[in-house]
């Protein structure tokens, strides 16, 4: 079940409470019996950490070395010139690496 955050627009008393999603949100304030108790925007609970989380949902290759150099599988892409209809360089590793 989540844990909504509510605020009284009354008296400022702010308060948890932990409901199912098919429950009717709460108006009235425990504090002051007012009928201005709202339900606040929050940000999520969670973070996704670790290895194999990506910025995007697209990002492929090998994994990166410890040092935070790119694999030596990466294609080469030059950045000087990006011509968006030009494919990457094939990449010089063994045929058994994750690019292929």
């Amino acid at each position: 079940m989540p844990i909504y955050a509510y605020k009284c627009e009354s008296c400022g008393m702010t308060k948890d409470v932990l409901q199912k999603m098919t429950d009717t949100p709460l108006t009235d304030c425990p504090k002051c019996g007012a009928v201005s108790f709202r339900k606040q925007l929050t940000v999520a609970g969670f973070q996704l950490k670790g290895m194999g989380w990506y910025a995007t949902d697209f990002k492929g290759g090998c994994a990166a070395t410890a040092d935070g150099d790119a694999p030596p599988c990466s294609p080469a892409i030059d950045k000087a010139a990006p011509n968006v209809d030009a494919k990457p360089a094939a990449p010089d590793c063994c045929a058994d690496c994750c690019c292929h």
